[in-house]
C-alpha cells in the first residue's frame, strides 16, 4: 500500500456553486492518513475559501482565457508546481480545469490524471471550448460523470468507456434537516441560476393556472444570473409579478428550503442538480423534469413528481395536484429524505472518490513497479 498520496483538486474559483462545494467537501474530508490534498484555482476568491482548513495549500494560476502568452507561462508554472509537491493524482473539477489541467498534469509527468464531467449540455459553452475539452480528456486516465447521462454524453464526444467513472454528488444531510410535517401546500421555491437551461420560464408560465386553483400561492425563485431582467419582465407581462419574488443569490438555502412547501425544478438540461437533492434532503416534495440526470434521483410517484421539459400546463397539473393533496406531497418528501440519506451522503461520494484514488494509482503506479518520485518542498 503507498504512502501518503498528494492530490491536487483544480477549480476556477472558490465561489459559492454546486461544483466547488462538491469539491471543497472533497478535499476536507479525505482521508488524512492516506491522502495529502492541495487546491489550485485560477481565481483566488470566494466564499468557500473561508471554509478551507489552513492544513490544506491553495495556490492560485491566474488567467483571463487559454489564447493567451499569459496563460502559456501559467500552464507552465503549473506544471512546475505539480514536479515540485511531488503531485501523486491531479484532479481537474470542471470544464476550464480539464482545458487546463489535464495537460498541465500530463506535462509534469503527473502519474494520475482524472478529469471530470458534471454538465450535460447547457448551451452556454462554446465550440472551441467544448473541443478544447474533449482534446484535453486524451490526457486522462479516468474521467468521472456524475450521472449517467453525463457518461452517456462522455461516450458520445469519443471519451473511450473504460475511461469513464461514475460518483453522485454527495451532501451533508445534517445541514439540510427536514422541514417539520405541513398542513397546507402554498409556498414554491426554484433554487436554480438565471440561465435559459433552467427554465424558470416555464414555471412563470404555470403560475396563472396554479393560482386559479391557489391564488394564496407564492414562487420565490432563488439564484441570479443573465436572465433576470426578461424573467422579470415576463412575470409582469403574465400580471403575477406580486406572487413571484426575485431572491438573488443565497449563500445558505438550507432556511430557505425549510421556509417553502414545494421545489420545482423545471430544467431543459441537467447532469445532476445539487439544488436538488437538498431539497430532497429537507423532505421537500420536488416537481421536476425528465431530463439528463434527474430522473436517476427522481423516481415518479415514490420520491417526487416528474414532468416533460417546457410543458408549464403539465408542470402547472402536477403542482395543483400535490397542493390539493398536502398528505401525499408530505409522503413524497419523506421518501425523498430518506433517498438522500440511503444513496447522496458527501461520506458516501469521498468514499467512493478515495477508492478511485487508490485503484489508479494501482493500476498506473505500483502495478507498473514505477518508484515513487523525489519530493521537493512545495
Amino acid at each position: 500500500m503507498p504512502e501518503c498520496l498528494d492530490v491536487v483538486l483544480l477549480l476556477t474559483s472558490f465561489d459559492v456553486g454546486g461544483t466547488e462545494r462538491q469539491m471543497v467537501e472533497l478535499a476536507k474530508r479525505l482521508d488524512q492518513s492516506r491522502f495529502r490534498p492541495y487546491l489550485a484555482c485560477f481565481h483566488q476568491r470566494g466564499r468557500l475559501l473561508d471554509e478551507i482548513p489552513a492544513r490544506i495549500p491553495v495556490r492560485a494560476f491566474p488567467i483571463t482565457g487559454f489564447a493567451t502568452p499569459r496563460a502559456i507561462g501559467q500552464l507552465g508554472a503549473f506544471a512546475a508546481w505539480c514536479r515540485s509537491i511531488g503531485a501523486d493524482i491531479v484532479h481537474t473539477c470542471d470544464l476550464y480545469g480539464n482545458i487546463f489541467g489535464l495537460p498541465g498534469a500530463a506535462l509534469a509527468g503527473v502519474p494520475v490524471r482524472i478529469g471530470n464531467r458534471r454538465e450535460i449540455l447547457t448551451g452556454d459553452k462554446s465550440r472551441a471550448q467544448l473541443t478544447g475539452q474533449r482534446l484535453a480528456y486524451r490526457a486522462a486516465h479516468a474521467v468521472v460523470a456524475n450521472s449517467s447521462a453525463a457518461r452517456d454524453q462522455l461516450e458520445l464526444e469519443g471519451v473511450p468507456p473504460s475511461r469513464i467513472r461514475l460518483i453522485a454528488n454527495g451532501l451533508d444531510p445534517l445541514r439540510f434537516t427536514p422541514a417539520p410535517p405541513r398542513t397546507s401546500v402554498a409556498r414554491i421555491v426554484m433554487v436554480a441560476n438565471l440561465r435559459a437551461e433552467k427554465g424558470h420560464d416555464t414555471l412563470l408560465g404555470a403560475v396563472p393556472r396554479i393560482l386559479e386553483r391557489h391564488p394564496d400561492a407564492t414562487v420565490t425563485l432563488v439564484g441570479d444570473g443573465p436572465r433576470r431582467e426578461p424573467l422579470e419582465l415576463l412575470a409582469r407581462a403574465l400580471g403575477i409579478a406580486g406572487r413571484v419574488r426575485f431572491a438573488g443569490e443565497c449563500h445558505d438555502v438550507a432556511p430557505v428550503l425549510r421556509d417553502h412547501d414545494l421545489f420545482v425544478l423545471p430544467s431543459r438540461s441537467e447532469a445532476f442538480p445539487n439544488a436538488l437533492i437538498e431539497a430532497m434532503a429537507t423532505a421537500l416534495p420536488v416537481v421536476a423534469t425528465r431530463v439528463g440526470g434527474i430522473p436517476e434521483v427522481v423516481r415518479d410517484g415514490v420520491n417526487g413528481r416528474l414532468v416533460p421539459p417546457d410543458d408549464h400546463n403539465a408542470l402547472a397539473d402536477t403542482v395543483i395536484a400535490l397542493m390539493d393533496d398536502p398528505a401525499a406531497a408530505a409522503a413524497l418528501g419523506q421518501a425523498a429524505r430518506l433517498d438522500v440519506e440511503r444513496h447522496y451522503t458527501i461520506d458516501r461520494m469521498v468514499e467512493r472518490f478515495e477508492r478511485l484514488y487508490l485503484a489508479e494509482i494501482e493500476t498506473h503506479v505500483w502495478n507498473r513497479g514505477n518508484r515513487r518520485h523525489s519530493r521537493a518542498a512545495a
